[in-house]
């Protein structure tokens, strides 16, 4: 186990601005996002017409260009997912430029691996309101978080009728607003793949569907792991049904994402400022003997869960002023909170 040190995940530094970054923050709400500016740039200049080039190239070209994709796609996806995540919680652009904060879920989306719209209608919709408990139809607890064959379950329930109970949870909530986002995002990108598969359906694949595929696969990892470990005693509890991961690379490149547990208890709290959060309520944390992991990321957690490496967990687990007594202790605990909730 690790002992509370300094925080090294990115925070705002205020800085002079060259004329390029000035343009920008003329239309952005919040100028510590200017970051997403330029992710989105390289994506409209890179992404998009490898894209579109797959579609008209032929032969040895075509495979240049597919590994060009997969490589800008490993290099782009997940800190595009995250600048989405952030973006759905606290709108991008100004009031005055409200109808551009649909260029990420409309125009960079379906090139990245996500439909138009459900994304924001599951997690802000859904996810957040219901907090991994029963009716939130990603929850985690009615699996064993550390069996591969119950996670395979999960994926498949999620990735062929997630759109439906999706759906028929925000019908039941009377969230209509949600409920016509998720279906026409969902619905416009099928059909674009279909009309799409009519004049080229390998490259429809490649630049579509298979990342479509990998995304949900990544993104119920990553659920997986972020509330892997639930409290039976308290899993409205956001300490005890959620981890954080600090210190890694990957809060470097995905704006700070494994705040969880501080992210569900203040859902608009700007990234750069969760590190400075969590070490205010550090005390809150060891008090609720919270799961705080440091240099790991989720899938790395998510891969020690599937091969029940505990030990290797808890080496990673951060003992926030001495509040486990031992390793064995952590196991222990560990091990508990990733049993299935019995009906």
């Amino acid at each position: 186990m690790r002992t509370l040190g300094e925080i090294h995940d990115p925070v705002f530094h205020e800085k002079d601005y060259n004329a390029i970054e000035r343009f920008f923050l003329r239309f952005i709400r919040d100028k510590r996002d200017l970051p997403f500016v330029f992710l989105c740039l390289k994506i409209v200049f890179s992404v998009i017409p490898v894209s579109i080039a797959i579609f008209f190239a032929e032969g040895i070209y075509w495979w240049v260009l597919t590994a060009v994709f997969v490589g800008l796609q490993v290099l782009l996806l997940g800190p595009f997912i995250l600048m989405l995540h952030n973006t759905s919680h606290n709108p991008f652009f100004k009031r005055e430029y409200a109808l551009s904060n649909r260029i990420i879920p409309w125009g960079l989306c379906p090139f990245m691996g996500q439909t138009p719209d459900t994304y924001f209608s599951h997690h802000i919709g859904m996810h957040h309101a219901e907090n991994n408990l029963a009716l939130d139809t990603s929850s985690t607890m009615r699996y064993q978080r550390d069996s591969l064959a119950d996670f395979m379950k999960y994926f498949f329930r999620f990735f062929f009728i997630g759109i439906v109970e999706l759906a028929r949870y925000l019908r039941l909530k009377n969230k209509r607003s949600f409920l016509k986002r998720a279906v026409v995002g969902e619905i416009a990108f099928l059909a674009a793949c279909v009309a799409l598969a009519w004049f080229d359906w390998p490259s429809t694949v490649v630049v579509f569907v298979v990342p479509l595929v990998i995304v949900r696969f990544l993104m119920m990892t990553g659920n997986w792991a972020q509330h892997a470990f639930v409290a039976s005693h308290a899993p409205e509890n956001n300490y005890l049904n959620s981890i954080t991961c600090i210190n890694n690379a990957y809060n470097k490149q995905c704006f700070n994402d494994g705040y969880h547990i501080g992210h569900h208890l203040r859902p608009h709290l700007h990234w750069t400022e969760m590190p400075k959060d969590f070490v205010n309520n550090a005390d809150k944390y060891a008090a609720n003997k919270a799961l705080v992991f440091e240099g790991v990321d989720y899938n790395q957690i998510w891969a020690m869960l599937m091969l029940r490496r505990y030990d290797k967990l808890a080496d990673h687990l951060v003992n926030i002023h001495g509040m486990y007594a031992s390793k064995e202790e952590a196991m222990a605990l560990m091990m508990e909170r990733t049993r299935k909730f019995e009906n």
